[in-house]
């Protein structure tokens, strides 16, 4: 019975997380187009998540507002320590709470959005500027290693012009004609280069030089974030099957390269890309990763 005791003693966090599941089991099935029936214009499902989010906002605290160093004495009179541990703590379950809360406000958004082939072409031919920027970006950043290191990233990125030349062509080609055979030629290029990236990350990632291997890994990563976010516009218009054929395809997982990929970084990309708040971005690039790591990439 000590889930009824947790409850208990933390009746805010313990509705935190049920509203916050409430919010992720609602975007589960919105994606899978459960619905569970109309409310007016909308459906059960999304008014459930619109509820659970809405409700998830009037909980948050700013947590500078937990102590007032005006009023708060410089040392406990009973313990001589200073009092803003425990406001400090406080502060900081209060900071952790609001970025979950955060990550939940964005979870449904994708896809109580919904996705068309046309809109989704043009999302990602959006992103082709941004994509040749990176690889342009790769192509220089060999001559920032020390001698013995470029040969490495140089030979782990070789792939790189080509393969994202042929993603850009075939995404507006897709925008121009939106066919089953030309996003087929899509979903199967989206995932060669994604696992081109995957496997750069894991070479360069030997490299020795810490200098050497910070140059490599960011310019890598500033390519695998945008390819990741079209991978995950790829999958909105890819049927279930097609995208367990895709996975299946994808012998190096998200989760190897994970640990040599700074989150910083690609919610900057992905903020600047959409003109957001970098704190949006983040917890976007948190939720994808994790569908990208669900379906098996």
């Amino acid at each position: 019975m000590n889930f009824i005791k947790n409850i208990w003693n933390h009746p805010k966090t313990s509705a935190a997380g049920l509203l916050i599941a409430v919010a992720s089991v609602a975007g589960v099935l919105s994606q899978q187009g459960i619905a569970l029936g109309k409310v007016g214009t909308g459906t059960a499902v999304s008014l459930a998540s619109a509820l659970a989010t809405a409700l998830l906002g009037l909980m948050a605290k700013d947590p500078s507002s937990a102590s007032s160093p005006a009023s708060s004495p410089a040392t406990s009179p009973v313990t001589n320590s200073p009092s803003g541990a425990s406001s400090g703590a406080s502060a900081s379950a209060q900071a952790r709470l609001g970025a979950w809360m955060l990550i939940a406000l964005t979870i449904p958004l994708p896809w109580m959005q919904g996705c068309t082939a046309a809109g989704v072409a043009q999302n990602i031919v959006t992103w082709t500027p941004a994509l040749q920027s990176a690889v342009a970006t790769v192509d220089s950043t060999a001559a920032l290693l020390a001698p013995t290191d470029a040969p490495i990233f140089a030979a782990a990125t070789i792939g790189f012009d080509a393969a994202s030349n042929l993603l850009v062509a075939q995404a507006k080609a897709y925008l121009a004609n939106p066919s089953a055979s030309v996003l087929a030629q899509l979903q199967n290029q989206i995932v060669t280069l994604q696992q081109q990236i995957n496997t750069a990350l894991l070479q360069t990632a030997k490299i020795m030089d810490v200098n050497s291997q910070q140059h490599a890994l960011a310019a890598i990563q500033g390519v695998g974030t945008i390819v990741v976010a079209i991978l995950a516009l790829v999958q909105t218009i890819s049927s279930k099957a097609k995208v367990a054929q895709m996975a299946a395809a994808s012998g190096v997982k998200l989760a190897a390269v994970e640990p040599y990929l700074d989150e910083s970084r690609s919610a900057q990309i992905v903020a600047a890309h959409y003109n957001e708040p970098v704190e949006v971005a983040r917890a976007q690039v948190v939720r994808a990763e994790l569908v990208e790591i669900q379906a098996g990439f």
